[in-house]
């Protein structure tokens, strides 16, 4: 980034894993930016520290019942407070430079297409504004110009992969996955394995969600649904490899036989900084890769006998129609089950195949259909659950 730049930030989710991380940078370099809107769901004391550290000219909490607190904590400050759905999108709609888009789940998906329809450049961290509602909002990119930039790591980097090629020429990409805490167990221990355990990630600091979706590889499914759309080529020229160091994030074959990787640190400050500067690069204060340290990368092909999550993901954007959008809910679901004790861990994958044998809808035209199609398939989840 160049001296003396000033740029204009919101990030929707800033107390999360990645609105942290963002903020981090942002942090380091604090001449470079200004502040427009920080979000979060309802961490009110976090969020205002933050409001107030950076200067946010409004802070907005998703749960309007913890607007008066926020209120009271930004009191004196000059920092507008504002709380509920319309006000994340009223927030996420407020002109700037860049918008992260962080919030998880589909509580982001409203304010998300609220950013693209100001033609802006979105940082997009949501996993299910592409999983679930794909051809809306690449639709509503392409009609209000606006710039997606990946954040997840393995998209970040195929991203990286690609600058200065034509997508005529790949003939593989490779999603890389770290294939999570329980890759060695056996099915019985699977069976067993407790909340605790699925979240006890190896190699990121990742939310309880996404880290129990990286537990069953349902994370590695959905970002295939994700590079599908990002990345147009045809599903079965991507493909998953088990890396259990994280080191290659994700890998981009021509057509001449060149495999180009992007390789760094397991910490989402890189690919989040190679957002913030695009389409130039940025300091962090990361150390580099010292690959004699590492000695070694492995590599393995997925096991979709005990981990089916990759197979049902490739299996719904096949389907095509809602599909992908009920995957993504029936997980969701599946997994606050899991994490509140009332599911085994295996009882996940088999919720979702479960709902994805019903009868699917066609594929959604707009934000309100893909939001009563997310709605109806968490219900039937819901309801398979209780009567399990």
């Amino acid at each position: 980034m160049s001296a003396g730049a000033s740029r204009s930030i919101s990030i929707l989710g800033a107390t999360g894993s990645v609105g942290a991380s963002t903020l981090d940078l942002i942090r380091r370099n604090r001449d470079a930016w200004r502040v427009v809107a920080l979000t979060a769901n309802c961490n009110v004391a976090e969020l205002a520290a933050l409001a107030r550290e950076f200067g946010a000219e409004i802070a907005v909490v998703g749960d309007e019942s913890c607007l008066p607190d926020l209120r009271e904590a930004l009191a004196g400050s000059g920092i507008e407070a504002a709380g509920g759905t319309q006000a994340l999108c009223d927030a996420a709609a407020r002109p700037a430079d860049l918008t992260v888009a962080a919030i998880v789940g589909c509580a982001g998906l409203a304010p998300t297409m609220a950013a693209i329809e100001q033609g802006g450049t979105i940082a997009l961290a949501n996993k299910e504004a592409l999983v679930s509602a794909g051809g809306v909002m690449t639709a509503a990119v392409a009609r209000h110009g606006a710039t997606l930039l990946p954040v997840d790591s393995e998209h970040n980097a195929i991203f990286q992969c690609l600058h200065g090629n034509r997508i005529e020429d790949v003939a593989r990409i490779t999603l890389t996955a770290s294939g999570g805490p329980l890759r060695t167990w056996n099915a019985e221990q699977l069976e067993a394995a407790t909340p605790a355990q699925a979240i006890a990630h190896p190699n990121w600091d990742m939310g309880a969600k996404i880290s129990v979706d990286s537990a069953t590889m349902f994370n590695k499914g959905l970002e295939l649904i994700e590079a599908h759309h990002l990345f147009p080529v045809e599903l079965e020229r991507i493909r998953i490899v088990i890396h259990p160091q994280s080191v290659i994030h994700s890998m981009v074959e021509y057509r001449d036989g060149s495999t180009l990787a992007q390789l760094g640190p397991s910490d989402m400050r890189v690919p989040i900084a190679s957002c913030l500067a695009w389409p130039q690069r940025m300091d962090t204060p990361l150390a580099p890769l010292d690959l004699a340290a590492l000695g070694e990368l492995t590599f393995f092909a997925p096991d979709e006998e005990r981990f089916p999550a990759t197979r049902l993901a490739r299996e719904a954007a096949q389907a095509g129609g809602a599909a992908p959008a009920v995957l993504n809910a029936a997980n969701e679901a599946a997994v606050a089950a899991f994490l509140a004790g009332n599911i085994v861990f295996t009882r996940i994958a088999v919720v979702v195949e479960r709902i994805l044998e019903r009868a699917i809808p066609p594929a959604p035209t707009s934000l309100a259909e893909v939001l009563a199609i997310d709605g109806e398939a968490r219900a039937r989840a819901r309801e398979l659950l209780e009567i399990a």
